[in-house]
């Protein structure tokens, strides 16, 4: 689909630092930092965990259970956040002087998402459970808390996505997203709402004196700042200035070589530089191969290398992850095709596609429906939910059909199932997710209806403009500054992620050389003003690239540094090209 370049809107810079590169500052004020005090990441700065509803019941409940030595059973999702989230909890009781506690995480294919009934009873009945606490899940799970309330065990929910009009019964809720809740940053990923929960246990047992009976020194929770950057990144929530001092502060303790070896094996296995690490890092090579456990087998494994303590223990799980990712890749690429053709089969152009696209077929793997579904998205420009069957037994008997949608700014998608939910009861089975990115279920006989009326309502939701693709650009950069100094002074002033987005430029380049690398990736040299300029695209349309027709292209792109046997340069990653 053809984008649109658009600049930001060129905001006030006048109360930032004089001492800030000018483009710098006309970065940050377009981000809506206007305040010097916005820019500062050290941990004092973070917002305190007294302010998070139901923090200290969860703390009295949780300390109370570690004094009684009672079983504690971590729940956890399978997903990266949920993965960090989980190592966090089993290595943050471990920290504080817990002996007696375990984790659970469902496997996909068979028990779905959360704390259902069945996997409360598999707390209970194979781990023992007497406490369970979820994390990254739980706020939606009504049925699995009374299931496990029945079976006499403490909940206690903790989790950040929205929740629904019920709560669950549990014992304690920690979840910034609740109602009432008054915490500032509602983006907190699960692994941040489960490191407030250790931050503020630890300040419980240290008014009781617990360190001092138990004759254990009081841990640094710091250390575990690693694990929530990577999951705070990999779960795609809001850069808020929380968040951004939650990574900023993971990242330092990793360059600085103080991480885990379960992360310093990902690192390795994903080729990146630990000394060098950036948060996109985390993005795009430690977190799709965490995620490739939970995708494909179970993130039992993902978790096991989080909590490795032996280094060459955690190389081999990581190399397994690796594996799995590349196999994730590979049935990936061949779902998307699969839509793609299955979307040219319906006809539609550019100019008559719906407003918002949902495809299934029965073939298709659950484990990676979730990135098809962001692929398409991106490529369209559309609200997209993808399908697959919720069980592998064709003989089951078992229709229900699981989706995985992606959306595009404007659109709330959650709001949107839930207002689909409100007008035909019955049609959703069960859904939950946030405003990009969500879940559902539904039975395979209705697809054909939900696929209409997804449509209908996207389009009253969403204007024409708004399902226009757009590319927003910090501008054009002149010859003087595609320079190592530059590039590295950009790499070092994020870290950048969702909503506080990494700085993207656009200039008209003449085109020098052009070629494919790998399957569908185009290497270009570009010149600028007489400067030659090494720049990249990746996942080309190689019907249309390489162009030796064209002289000129239009490139929006990020500056980088491209290091290859010692030598560094600086690159162009390139967003979106056209002809010029």
């Amino acid at each position: 689909m053809q984008k649109q370049i658009s600049r930001r809107e060129i905001a006030d810079t006048s109360l930032l630092p004089e001492h800030l590169h000018p483009i710098l500052k006309a970065i940050y004020a377009a981000r809506g930092i206007t305040d010097p005090e916005q820019l500062k990441q050290t941990a004092d700065q973070m917002h305190k965990p007294n302010e998070l509803m139901g923090l200290d019941v969860a703390c009295q409940l949780l300390f109370k259970a570690i004094q009684d030595n009672k079983r504690i059973i971590v729940v956890g999702d399978f997903d990266a956040d949920g993965a960090t989230s989980t190592a966090l909890m089993m290595d943050g009781l471990r920290l504080l002087g817990s002996t007696n506690h375990d984790f659970l995480v469902p496997n996909r294919f068979e028990f779905g998402y959360g704390l259902t009934p069945e996997i409360s009873e598999m707390a209970v009945k194979s781990k023992a459970a007497e406490v369970i606490v979820t994390v990254d899940n739980g706020i939606s799970c009504i049925a699995g808390v009374a299931k496990a309330k029945e079976l006499g065990c403490m909940v206690i929910v903790t989790d950040h996505h929205l929740p629904g009009h019920t709560l669950p019964n549990a014992d304690a809720i920690v979840n910034p997203n609740q109602h009432g809740c008054t915490f500032p940053s509602k983006a907190l990923a699960g692994v941040g709402v489960a490191f407030y929960l250790m931050a503020a246990l630890r300040q419980t047992m240290r008014a009781n004196n617990w360190f001092e009976q138990q004759a254990i020194s009081e841990p640094n929770i710091a250390q575990l700042l690693d694990l929530v950057a990577l999951g705070t990144v990999a779960d795609v929530v809001s850069f808020d200035k929380n968040n951004r001092i939650l990574v900023a502060q993971g990242l330092k303790r990793i360059r600085a070589g103080a991480t885990r070896p379960g992360i310093q094996a990902l690192i390795e296995v994903s080729g990146k530089n630990q000394q060098k690490m950036v948060a996109s890092d985390f993005g795009f090579g430690l977190g799709p191969r965490l995620n490739a456990a939970g995708r494909l087998d179970d993130m039992g494994l993902g978790i096991q290398c989080l909590l490795a303590t032996d280094l060459n223990q955690a190389r081999v799980m990581a190399s397994e992850l690796d594996d799995l990712n590349k196999t994730r890749r590979e049935i990936e690429q061949g779902m998307q095709y699969e839509a793609e053709n299955v979307l040219k089969s319906l006809d539609f152009s550019a100019d008559n596609l719906p407003s918002a696209l949902a495809l299934f077929q029965d073939d298709w793997h659950q484990g990676v429906i979730g990135i098809v579904a962001g692929r398409l998205k991106e490529k369209f420009h559309r609200p997209t939910v993808v399908f697959a069957s919720a069980n592998t037994d064709i003989n089951s008997g078992n229709t229900e059909i699981k989706g995985s949608a992606r959306s595009i700014p404007g659109l709330h998608i959650r709001d949107l199932f839930e207002h689909i939910d409100s007008q035909h009861p019955g049609l959703i089975l069960k859904f939950g997710g946030h405003a990009m990115a969500a879940g559902l279920s539904i039975d395979k006989s209705n697809f054909a209806q939900f696929q209409t009326l997804l449509n209908e309502y996207a389009q009253k939701w969403l204007s024409k403009d708004m399902l226009q693709g757009k590319i927003l650009s910090d501008g054009e950069l002149s010859k003087d500054a595609f320079n190592l100094e530059f590039a590295s002074l950009l790499r070092e002033a994020g870290p950048w992620g969702q909503n506080f987005s990494e700085p993207v430029f656009d200039n008209h380049f003449r085109l020098i050389q052009q070629r494919i690398v790998g399957e569908k990736h185009l290497k270009m040299v570009v010149d600028i003003d007489g400067l030659a300029v090494d720049a990249i695209a990746f996942n080309i349309d190689v019907k249309q690239w390489p162009n030796h027709q064209c002289e000129w292209v239009h490139l929006a792109y990020k500056l980088d540094i491209n290091e290859f046997r010692g030598k560094q340069t600086v690159q162009l990653l390139v967003d979106y090209l056209q002809p010029a």
